[in-house]
């Protein structure tokens, strides 16, 4: 589970998350929902330490992210937009070096990699070189590091920008069976349509602040609009 409360973060004069709060349940797919710069990422990176809260806690199952990064992101399995996968290595390699940088066992390593293989239908290019991976490849690549520690929480950020339609079939279906296995998934994204057929829960977020929190049909009553774009905009206009 993942809570945050008054969240603060600003660059200079920009003030990126404006006193941010909420919650991300285990076995749920939790959405946050707004426009490009309105905290989203920023929000995120601050939940598994790669930027530091100017105030306020974030909580992973209880742990103070703030306090306890290293325990914290020992919870935590994340995937950015940023794939940054070494062209040289092939996908196994690349799942194998960051179970290495977890420091964990030979055998359990081996076990997570064939698991993950399987799982996420990655059996094609298991020994095949990253160089030339389609972007639906470099996402399984970096779905699979990402999962390799069997983390309980998994942040993502934009985790379908830029892939076909298959591709993103695929990956719903995945953070469908990690929701049956009672993980808490966070995910940011700018796409109506895909909040909308992903999301247990939706958080929609603006200028830094968040507006509301609640299911579809909750957002739908509040706004008294039935499409997610037009409940958003309802909500982003008043906020």
């Amino acid at each position: 589970m993942i809570e945050v409360q008054n969240l603060t973060k600003s660059f200079k004069d920009l003030v990126a998350v404006d006193g941010v709060g909420f919650h991300a349940r285990n076995g749920a797919i939790t959405g946050l929902l707004g426009h490009n710069g309105a905290g989203k990422s920023t929000t995120l990176r601050i939940l598994y330490g790669l930027l530091k809260a100017d105030k306020g806690r974030a909580m992973v199952d209880g742990i103070d992210v703030m306090t306890e990064p290293l325990k914290a992101q020992a919870e935590i399995g994340v995937m950015t937009d940023a794939h940054g996968l070494n062209p040289r290595l092939t996908a196994r390699e690349h799942i194998e070096y960051f179970a290495r940088l977890r420091k964990m066992e030979k055998t359990e390593i081996q076990r997570r990699i064939d698991e993950l293989i399987v799982t996420l239908d990655m059996s094609e290019i298991a020994d095949r070189r990253a160089e030339g991976f389609s972007q639906g490849e470099k996402m399984k690549v970096c779905l699979s590091r990402s999962l390799v520690h069997d983390p309980q929480n998994l942040i993502m950020d934009e985790p379908t920008n830029g892939l076909d339609v298959m591709t993103t079939r695929s990956v719903r279906s995945i953070l469908h069976k990690l929701k049956k296995d009672n993980k808490c998934i966070l995910l940011s994204s700018h796409i109506m349509q895909e909040i909308s057929a992903l999301c247990d829960e939706i958080i929609v977020i603006a200028d830094g602040k968040v507006l509301m929190q609640g299911t579809l049909d909750e957002l739908a009553r509040r706004t008294n609009e039935s499409d997610l774009e037009e409940a958003f905009m309802k909500i982003t206009r008043q906020g």
